[in-house]
């Protein structure tokens, strides 16, 4: 019984992904308010009801793929602002990670630009959770740097906000340069430094500021 039981599971998880994988293929040139739940049925080949064994509309699906496309960056944006190597190195590794994920899922990076500020309201208020998710992780980690130590947490937030801010910039910046000439991608690299550099620079300077 249980090895059935698995096997419908395997099934229906299997299913869920296919609608994840289809409506992430049609919002490419779409916004997902525009999206018609019987579009997102014909290209998975099921009939309409069975959108509802998974979803409750297309509004759930978009937190979905919110969930799908950011949920398992955390570890990695934790990285890119950990105080492992010097200031250049972390933001030459910061860069890197960013254009690595960018070429590795450039549809989940382009629905979470789109729909960032789009029209669906659950949609944006998960995307906008899992920012402040971020958010916090990266003031977790910048907390553990020495330079830290006599940082408020308003202002730990406030930085950590402008980096993850600067990565989705950077992430956006090197979407539009995918299928650029390399030239291209080095001018989004050299620029997403300099950025970087800029804020690292107010960051060393923050306390010298008059209280």
């Amino acid at each position: 019984m249980s090895h059935t039981l698995g096997i419908r599971q395997a099934q229906k998880q299997k299913t869920r992904q296919a609608f994840l994988d289809a409506a992430l293929a049609l919002l490419e040139e779409q916004s997902l308010s525009s999206l018609g739940l019987r579009e997102v049925t014909r290209a998975v080949g099921v009939a309409p009801t069975a959108f509802y064994r998974h979803f409750r509309s297309t509004a759930d699906l978009g937190v979905a793929l919110v969930d799908e496309a950011l949920g398992s960056l955390h570890p990695m944006v934790r990285t890119t602002v950990s105080a492992a190597g010097d200031s250049e190195e972390r933001i030459a590794r910061a860069i890197e990670l960013i254009a690595r994920h960018v070429d590795a899922y450039p549809a989940h990076v382009r629905f979470i630009a789109r729909e960032r500020h789009g029209g669906v309201q659950p949609v944006r208020e998960a995307i906008q959770a899992q920012l402040l998710r971020f958010a916090e992780e990266v003031k977790a980690e910048l907390a553990k740097d020495p330079e830290a130590a006599d940082w408020n947490d308003d202002d730990l937030l406030m930085l950590a906000h402008l980096y993850v801010d600067q990565m989705l910039i950077t992430a956006s910046l090197f979407l539009e340069a995918l299928e650029a000439p390399a030239e291209e991608r080095e001018r989004v690299t050299h620029l997403a430094t300099r950025q970087l550099r800029l804020i690292t620079i107010g960051r060393s300077h923050w306390l010298d500021r008059a209280h």
